[in-house]
């Protein structure tokens, strides 16, 4: 059956697109807006603003690929479509971090789950983060808007099992689950949209809003890093990008661009590190502050055959311990689960040689279920640090006292649900503990048990923070509409503008406050139409 490629299709219909890796000379590019960073935010940023009639250029550190490239193969898909080929870590090693290098960013190879910001998250941070004009009711319209255009919808098939395990287990136990909603139209419920959707189903950026601003005139540039921002008198006056190539290895030819306005949306690690690396104004240090829902992983192995490698990767979900004590009080987790997939497990599992051998070899009976930490909300779990190194940048996160304590209460619930769902064995994935064979062994020797770095694996796919947004510039960078309070034609429309973490999966949340932020910019820079 023949895919119909919106990307094939747009560049044979003259899409301005430029793969900088194929330059050999410098180039000076002007434009209207200027956006770095193609992903949940620069995407729909581009989308909205080419609508109202600016001429706008989006730059993009990784390669433009479509549905003809992803052959669902780990091995190809991770060096190809994430940074650091998936290997990304703290600086410390002691946590994974998983994101997006591609056209389209991480929108193009995460797992669809598409939530609305949590209101004890908007509450908290109008009251402590001096964030204004945010809350349920204000946002409300944003989300209908993005939900329309990006077909988010509850997912109303049959969950697969690793998913249905954790309904099992909630359902069982009491305890609160929803079914997901996921920005997919089409869906072939494959299990492999982390390498990128090959039926274009997953409604990302690289299949909507960037072909919707191609369409208008936009144009785009790949595989072009921007280094540098240039900055005199409160305005940004440039930027600078290096030309990588196929490998992303940067060549000598260096891009200039000038516009009459500027939009960070490289992302929680990369927005702040381009600014830092720029010397734009900080007088509070608040530039890198950087929040990770840091996860834990038990792994369950079953009688029966899960297969948690085929279908929808995430479809429930259960809220049951996120807000359990409030927005400030002991730190809260999501319950969620993770695909199955050979490269992803046997990298986050446990044991070497013949050990982990045996637990590869109960690969198809094996159910992940993950507990997201709620960071970012008080000193149990303040997040982290992004720094600039000689080699670019790293990332300082100290596991907490208070987070190990978390991780205990996680791995315990973990446990239990899978155990009710009818798990023979569990394994929680932290070194130390032998295989639980039962819900009784398991109480006990978690309770007891030695957590703590390089012990424990410790993953992350949401990064968020790092540019915080507010009124209150002793705690902010931008405004609650993503203007900078130091350059005037400079605003940050990506996940680094949250001044926590969400305590959801965050595509969604910046997908509605990007539109309203976009939205709001077009007014203010009142194109001439026509």
């Amino acid at each position: 059956m023949s895919i119909s490629d919106p990307i094939e299709n747009g560049l044979k219909g003259g899409w301005l697109h430029i793969d900088a890796s194929t330059l050999q000379v410098s180039r000076h590019f002007e434009a209207d807006v200027v956006i770095v960073g193609t992903g949940a935010g620069g995407g729909v940023a581009a989308d909205i603003l080419t609508q109202a009639g600016l001429k706008v250029i989006m730059i993009e550190a990784g390669a433009l690929k479509s549905s003809k490239d992803f052959d669902m193969e780990e091995r190809t898909a991770y060096p190809n479509l994430y940074q650091q080929a998936a290997s990304m870590k703290t600086a410390d090693k002691g946590i994974s971090i998983f994101q997006g290098r591609t056209v389209g960013g991480a929108t193009t190879i995460n797992w669809t789950t598409s939530i609305r910001t949590p209101e004890p998250t908007l509450d908290f941070w109008a009251k402590e983060k001096s964030v204004v004009g945010l809350d349920t009711q204000s946002l409300a319209p944003w989300f209908d808007t993005m939900e329309q255009q990006l077909n988010i919808s509850t997912w109303l098939y049959e969950p697969n099992r690793n998913n249905g395990a954790l309904l099992e287990g909630c359902n069982k136990l009491g305890w609160q689950s929803t079914v997901i909603k996921r920005n997919v139209k089409g869906c072939w419920n494959t299990g492999y949209c982390g390498m990128g959707c090959p039926v274009n189903a997953k409604q990302s950026m690289l299949v909507t809003t960037i072909p919707s601003a191609l369409d208008a005139g936009a144009q785009l540039i790949s595989r072009a890093k921007v280094m540098q921002i240039e900055h005199s008198e409160g305005k940004v006056t440039g930027l600078k990008a290096q030309v990588v190539n196929t490998n992303f290895e940067p060549r000598g030819t260096t891009l200039t661009f000038s516009a009459k306005h500027y939009i960070l949306s490289a992302g929680a690690i990369h927005t702040p590190a381009l600014l830092m690396r720029s010397n734009t104004p900080d007088p509070f240090e608040l530039l890198g502050r950087t929040f990770l829902h840091p996860s834990l992983l038990s792994g369950g192995i079953y009688d029966e055959q899960i297969k948690g490698h085929s279908g929808a990767p995430q479809s429930i979900y259960s809220d049951e311990f996120v807000w359990r004590d409030g927005a400030s009080g002991d730190l809260g987790y999501k319950l969620e689960v993770a695909p199955v997939h050979p490269v992803l497990v046997a990298s986050k599992t446990l044991g070497y040689g013949q050990s982990h051998a045996e637990l590869m070899k109960n690969f198809n009976r094996m159910q992940v279920v993950i507990a997201l930490i709620r960071d970012g909300f008080n000193e149990q779990c303040p997040g982290g640090q992004v720094r600039l190194t000689d080699s670019g940048f790293a990332l300082d996160y100290p596991l907490t006292d208070g987070f190990w304590q978390g991780a205990k209460r996680a791995f315990l619930s973990m446990a239990e649900l899978q155990f009710a769902a009818g798990a023979k064995q569990v394994r929680p994935m932290t070194e130390g503990l032998p295989q639980l064979n039962s819900w009784a062994e398991a109480k006990a020797e978690i309770e007891t048990a030695d957590l703590g770095l390089l012990r424990t694996v410790v993953a992350s796919a949401h990064v968020m923070g790092g540019c915080p947004m507010g009124e209150d510039r002793l705690i902010s960078m931008v405004n609650s509409e993503g203007s900078s309070h130091y350059l005037e034609n400079l605003s940050v429309m990506d996940g680094s503008v949250f001044p926590t973490s969400l305590g959801a999966n965050p595509q969604l949340s910046i997908y509605a406050l990007v539109a309203r932020n976009a939205s709001l910019l077009a007014q203010r820079l009142k194109p001439v139409v026509g």
